[in-house]
């Protein structure tokens, strides 16, 4: 379903589309031997050595993925509960409905 005019929410996708077209075109100029784009990786790996907790963060996102996240009810619920409810329909009550 697409946006509806005046939404706020399409004007934000759109801004993030056009931010990425840029650094796309960007990197396409940059020539076929990446070298800004490996400027840039190299400027992230020194800031990982020193101790930059979000570029180590960054880092291991890219190379190893990102850690999945649980999926867990509201701050009410305590995840270490589980609740299983059975329903059981037993049928032929042993005399067919016969009396």
């Amino acid at each position: 379903m697409p946006f509806q005019p005046g939404n706020q929410e399409a004007k934000k996708g759109k801004r993030a589309k056009l931010y990425r077209d840029a650094l796309t075109l960007e990197l396409a100029a940059a020539g076929d031997d990446f070298k800004e784009m490996r400027e840039i990786a190299r400027k992230h790996i020194d800031l990982a050595k020193t101790g930059d907790m979000q570029a180590i963060k960054e880092f291991a996102d890219r190379i190893e993925g990102k850690v999945p996240q649980g999926i867990i009810g509201g701050d009410e619920d305590d995840p270490a509960v589980n609740v299983i409810t059975r329903i059981e329909i037993v049928a032929g009550g042993g005399n067919n409905g016969q009396s």
